[in-house]
């Protein structure tokens, strides 16, 4: 979550989220994460508590005040964060509660795996041929589904899957499918070890700002 999830100078929103909390609610979320990585990067984060203000979520998300505490309420009822007031004047303070976002997405995946699935073997019954898009599809989803059963940061996993899901321009091949040779488990640790990489290059929020871009296309496009 904390990559893919998160903002900094675009408005950028996971289609997945947005399709199951809906799209106020995951561009809440994603400024939020951005905020948190400002608090952890100036190690001013107190038990993973950190402030923001109405005014400030207006102005990097355009969301109302109404707006936002319907998306609040909704994200503290999913059990994706907690909030609370604290301080003099009171402010109000938000917790993101990674694991609980990280099952709530893995047991999307593993939903919408069973799905296609199931309407693939219902299709064969009826004879009905299944097109390249479907059968992309269930791939695809076990893909996801496999990256998700290893264990690492879910923002990892969610960064590794968009780029190695992107289609080719038939849409019949995945990145990944590409390759020679594809083992999930080696090429997302050499992921790790790149990102790490990267990212001692100034701040978290600055070195994401050319991945956002890269990435912003393959986000509007599934």
């Amino acid at each position: 979550m904390k990559h893919l999830l998160s903002t900094s100078s675009y408005l950028i929103v996971n289609k997945r989220l947005s399709k199951k909390v809906g799209l106020n609610e995951a561009v809440l979320l994603a400024d939020l994460i951005s905020k948190e990585n400002y608090f952890i990067d100036n190690e001013t984060i107190q038990d993973g508590w950190f402030f923001n203000t109405c005014k400030n979520i207006e102005l990097d998300t355009t969301l109302s005040r109404h707006k936002q505490s319907l998306a609040i309420k909704k994200l503290v009822k999913k059990g994706f964060i907690k909030t609370k007031l604290k301080g003099v004047p009171a402010t109000l303070h938000f917790k993101i509660l990674q694991n609980k976002i990280a099952d709530f997405l893995k047991t999307s995946i593993k939903e919408t795996t069973k799905l296609d699935i199931k309407e693939v073997k219902t299709n064969k019954n009826k004879e009905i041929k299944i097109t390249n898009k479907k059968d992309i599809s269930i791939r695809e989803a076990k893909f996801i589904n496999d990256v998700s059963l290893l264990d690492y940061d879910i923002n990892i996993q969610i960064e590794f899957i968009d780029y190695w899901t992107e289609k080719n321009i038939s849409s019949k091949l995945m990145r990944f499918e590409m390759e020679k040779t594809f083992d999930i488990k080696r090429r997302l640790a050499r992921w790790i070890k790149n990102d790490k990489k990267w990212n001692k290059k100034g701040s978290k929020i600055e070195s994401q700002i050319d991945v956002w871009q890269k990435v912003n296309d393959k986000l509007r496009n599934g």
